[in-house]
């Protein structure tokens, strides 16, 4: 598939890295600032004007306008200039002037700290705001990720209140939701159809190859042909099996019981003794007690299938051991069964497309359905669980699966 090439990041741009709340809060106080900025300077410049054209009314009219002389007989003097007016120089003009000083001055100071507290409020103002315009779209963000970490979509946002933006948003998240739960249902559905209706004919067939062989009336030339077509339709089961175990796990139609994931560890070993004594492996159990609540039945199969995995990825001479017990989870307190093997060198960049169906490393083609670990981790899924691998350091692989842990008062 090809991707869209990434755009490089423009020269000088930084990041935004605060969050959203943050950056509205700070935009909306600079806004706050330097319009009140404004304000102030336009509110000085007017009080000043206002000063200077209100100062007849406080000095004498002697003091604001210019003296006028007698006239005198003889030559007419030169007119003095002017084009620049002054008042004379008097106390009442410096005492004026003073006044004019303070006044501006202090109206200054009080308004620039009247200007930093009311900031400093609409900066608190802008942040209770923003948190609670942007409430709602933090329950959406949550939601979100606690559907997507799960393993099903049956749950809905389902937002209440008016509707605006978020709750339009929140429709349309359901409305996704709903059509890839019935896309999903509807593939699940088909799987197990198609699986169930695929069994009845294999059985016929099987029948109607090993009657034959079992009486000897198949000519000696032809066994080699029924019985390579015995060994098809065998795999062909195991894996109409696995699709049904799969279809099942992902489900959500689970038989809740009491399960202790040390008993289907013990019993999934006995089950494989005879091939892993085929295959030369050796199973080591360490089984301690890990209490979960599940379906018995899925989750043997999960045991099951780690353990099988192990045992037919290994070599001649390997190991797979199978551990469980309790432990704390990112999730809290965890019961875990934890499958080990020895075997080829794996890639850790192939280890997750191992959890996908039909997917198998390149050591291993031909081994198995490829549905081994997609089973494990379906199951695991279903049950609110989380698996994950780990290549060995001289190979082999190491699965472990953690589910919640059963806390009953029987449990203590």
């Amino acid at each position: 598939m090809n991707r869209r090439p990434t755009r490089p990041p423009r020269r000088g741009a930084v990041p935004y890295r605060l969050p959203l709340r943050v950056r509205l809060t700070l935009v909306t106080t600079a806004v706050f600032g330097v319009l009140g900025a404004a304000l102030l300077l336009l509110n000085w410049l007017s009080s000043r004007q206002l000063i200077e054209r209100n100062r007849h009314l406080v000095l004498p009219a002697a003091v604001t306008e210019p003296a006028t002389q007698a006239p005198v007989v003889g030559p007419e003097p030169v007119a003095p200039d002017t084009s620049q007016p002054s008042l004379p120089t008097t106390p009442a003009v410096e005492a004026f002037a003073d006044f004019q000083h303070r006044v501006l001055s202090e109206l200054l100071l009080r308004s620039s700290i009247l200007l930093a507290v009311l900031t400093g409020l609409a900066a608190l103002l802008a942040w209770w705001a923003t948190r609670r315009s942007l409430h709602r779209l933090t329950q959406v963000t949550a939601a979100a990720r606690r559907i997507g970490a799960g393993s099903t979509l049956e749950e809905r946002l389902a937002l209440t209140g008016p509707h605006d933006e978020v709750r339009e948003l929140g429709d349309t998240f359901d409305a996704m939701l709903d059509r890839l739960d019935r896309s999903f249902a509807a593939q699940r559905h088909f799987t197990a159809h198609a699986s169930h209706e695929l069994r009845t004919p294999l059985t016929v067939q099987r029948a109607a190859l090993e009657i034959p062989l079992a009486q000897g009336r198949v000519p000696e030339e032809l066994r080699p042909a029924v019985l390579r077509a015995l060994e098809a339709g065998a795999r062909t089961e195991r894996l109409i099996e696995a699709l049904l175990t799969l279809a099942r796990g992902e489900s959500e139609q689970l038989a809740i019981q009491p399960v202790d994931l040390a008993e289907t560890a013990v019993e999934a070993a006995g089950d494989l003794s005879g091939e892993a004594r085929a295959a030369g492996v050796r199973i080591t159990v360490r089984a301690e007690s890990a209490p979960v609540s599940g379906d018995p039945s899925l989750l043997r199969q999960t045991a099951l299938n780690l353990l099988a995995n192990a045992v037919r990825h290994n070599h001649p001479g390997g190991t797979a051991t199978i551990t469980t017990g309790t432990a704390t989870g990112a999730a809290g307190p965890a019961s875990f069964v934890e499958v080990a093997n020895t075997g080829p060198v794996l890639d850790p960049a192939e280890v997750p497309a191992l959890f996908e169906p039909f997917r198998r490393g390149p050591q291993h083609r031909g081994k198995g359905s490829g549905l081994g670990l997609a089973v494990v981790r379906a199951i695991t899924l279903t049950h609110r669980g989380r698996v994950g691998a780990v290549p060995g350091p001289g190979g082999g692989l190491t699965v472990r699966v953690e589910l919640p842990r059963r806390t009953e008062p029987e449990d203590h």
